[in-house]
């Protein structure tokens, strides 16, 4: 089943950051970092879905070059889909452009991949595997 998996927000500061959902009386996860984005991140669980603040670890790191470009706020939305592999070959038959052919780990060690905003309307697009 496809669902909403997390809303990916570039932020400058992790602790600047979630200190408004803690202050709300949300939990906060403990800090991630993923070397392969040169990020660090959080996820604060909301409902059913979450969402990720991400920051950078590295000047060259995507979010960092998002945040110089275009400052703090919404980077993604991640799609939650029941098998990755068969949904993204299906995508690459359609002609979809994917930010990389290549299905990477994440936060979690959650398998994912992004569709460019080219091919979503604009909007980057994490398609993420479902748990199980």
């Amino acid at each position: 089943m496809f669902s909403i998996d997390h809303i990916g927000v570039a932020v400058k500061s992790l602790a600047a950051a979630k200190s408004i959902y803690e202050k709300l009386g949300l939990s906060v996860s403990a800090e991630e970092v993923v070397e392969a984005e040169q990020v660090r991140v959080v996820m604060v669980p909301l409902g059913e879905s979450r969402l990720e603040l991400l920051e950078p670890t590295s000047e060259n790191s995507v979010i960092a070059s998002f945040i110089a470009k275009r400052g703090e706020g919404l980077h993604h939305i991640s799609v939650q889909v029941p098998n990755l592999t068969a949904v993204v070959e299906q995508l690459k038959k359609d002609g979809v452009r994917l930010v990389t052919d290549e299905i990477k780990v994440g936060a979690g060690g959650h398998r994912y991949v992004f569709v460019h905003p080219s091919s979503a309307g604009g909007v980057l697009l994490e398609l993420v595997e479902a748990d199980g």
